[in-house]
């Protein structure tokens, strides 16, 4: 770690804009038309597009710590179109049903950033696109067949550029391509989530926090402090759903780290350009992500220490110093420049990984229970669509509302097995990002145009193809 440098405190986004007071918790028994389990994006846009749609309708959201404690306030801040699962989804539904996915997911980026418009709230958005590069010939031979790909889907306006066109628009070392796509937009994560919680309230949703859910029942969300009864009730958990009953092997907590360095020179920003503010990814197969923060920063994530043993997650964010190294080690690749600048802040969190990489949006209506999640990191904009979706799929089976473009989308009621349970799950995990790692290592040495087998070996392990 750099002396001064602060390790967890949640994370550099609230160390920057603050942590808010906590709202009260639930005081007992109660009763909603919609009850929401969990505070961060996918619940707070559940709420917003219930209660814009549906105003008299009582709804109210549970939160275990405050709205945005897990990934919503610790992401990079990558607001863009990915989304996790849409090959599979091709090949479950057909390719028209991916590509309506695709286009669904490039129309949210700008969905968010007319919302946060409408409710007047400053979310540090800048929509600068997301450039993604290439540092070696095998890298290079991924991002062409990558841009390729995202072209069949509909995508006719991603560019490809080379190693000049690249440098024009960011100097990262050895940079001999990259690939760009205008749907994505760089967020302070915080003030997202913070301006779309107080949004939510401003509409008469019930927001109850320091609330943690341990049970979903059919019509009932069981807290310490009381039940929650409704007809629908809603899990919007993403990373923390294997704390709840019976879902322990649901969807695996993967853990994420980042740095953010101090605010840069003047003459730091010229030499390495990023005028347009593009969020910046990479083709590792350890991938790395990384914005320009409005106060001028570089903030830089990836993986770190994937998991942890029996599904747990962290309390703050703290970070092991070998993880901040390594993200520090990336920051000076890409820019060898900033060898002498300080990492002023690390931090972690947890995203839902489902078993077969897959993002999804349920609705049992047998039950009333509904869930959306498992984003694998795509989750900043993928989350908005969810709730868009979740919000369609309860009023068509409240008879208030029927079939529409987004309760038919793919991955509409998509079903996945379980995780193994431990220590296969811990050894698996472990062994598929050890085996990107070296596979990142074999070709930054072997200058090979041809992807290391090994990671495509850890593709299949992990069930990832």
């Amino acid at each position: 770690m750099s002396s001064g440098a602060v390790n967890g405190g949640i994370s550099f986004w609230y160390a920057d804009d603050g942590c808010p007071e906590a709202r009260e918790p639930l005081g007992g028994d109660a009763s909603a038309d919609v009850v929401i389990v969990g505070g961060g994006y996918t619940g707070l846009w559940t709420a917003y597009y219930l209660k814009k749609t549906v105003p008299f309708l009582r709804i109210t959201v549970l939160e275990q710590k405050f709205c945005g404690y897990g990934a919503s306030g610790r992401n990079g801040g990558w607001l863009y179109n990915g989304i996790a699962g849409r090959d599979r989804y091709a090949r479950l539904h057909g390719h028209e049903a991916a590509v309506r996915l695709q286009k669904a997911m490039n129309d949210t980026v700008g969905e968010v950033v007319r919302a946060v418009a409408e409710e007047g709230f400053d979310a540090g958005l800048h929509q600068g696109g997301v450039l993604e590069v290439a540092r070696t010939p095998a890298q290079l031979a991924r991002l062409r067949a990558f841009h390729e790909h995202e072209l069949s889907y509909g995508e006719k306006d991603r560019e490809l550029y080379g190693a000049r066109e690249t440098a024009e628009r960011i100097r990262v070392a050895d940079a001999v391509g990259s690939s760009w796509t205008p749907h994505g937009a760089r967020v302070h994560p915080v003030k997202l989530v913070k301006g779309l919680a107080a949004a939510v309230e401003a509409l008469g949703v019930v927001i109850h926090e320091q609330t943690p859910v341990t049970e979903i029942r059919p019509k009932h969300a069981v807290t310490p402090y009381g039940t929650v009864r409704a007809p629908y009730v809603l899990r919007c958990t993403e990373g923390f759903t294997a704390a709840l009953k019976g879902q322990k092997r649901t969807w695996l907590p993967m853990n994420s780290s980042m740095i953010a360095t101090e605010p840069l020179t003047d003459e730091q920003w010229s030499a390495i350009g990023w005028e347009g503010r593009q969020t910046l990814g990479d083709m590792a197969h350890a991938y790395m992500y990384a914005q320009r923060t409005a106060d001028g920063r570089i903030a830089l994530g990836g993986r770190g220490v994937p998991y942890r043993f029996g599904s747990r997650t962290d309390n703050d964010g703290r970070t092991q110093a070998g993880t901040v190294e390594a993200l520090r080690e990336i920051l000076v690749a890409f820019f060898p420049m900033l060898a002498g600048t300080r990492v002023a802040h690390a931090w972690s969190g947890v995203l839902g990984v489902p078993r077969d990489w897959c993002a999804t949006v349920t609705l049992d209506r047998s039950t009333g229970i509904g869930w959306a999640g498992g984003y694998v990191g795509s989750g900043v904009a993928t989350a908005n669509l969810a709730a868009r979706t979740l919000r369609d799929l309860v009023q068509q089976d409240s008879g208030q509302g029927g079939r529409t473009e987004l309760t038919e989308l793919p991955w509409v009621g998509h079903k996945v097995r379980k995780w193994e349970p431990e220590p296969l799950r811990w050894l698996g995990v472990q062994g598929m990002y050890a085996t990107y790692r070296a596979a990142d290592r074999r070709e930054l040495m072997s200058h090979s145009a041809e992807s290391s087998r090994l990671a495509r070996w850890a593709d299949r392990i992990a069930g990832r193809h």
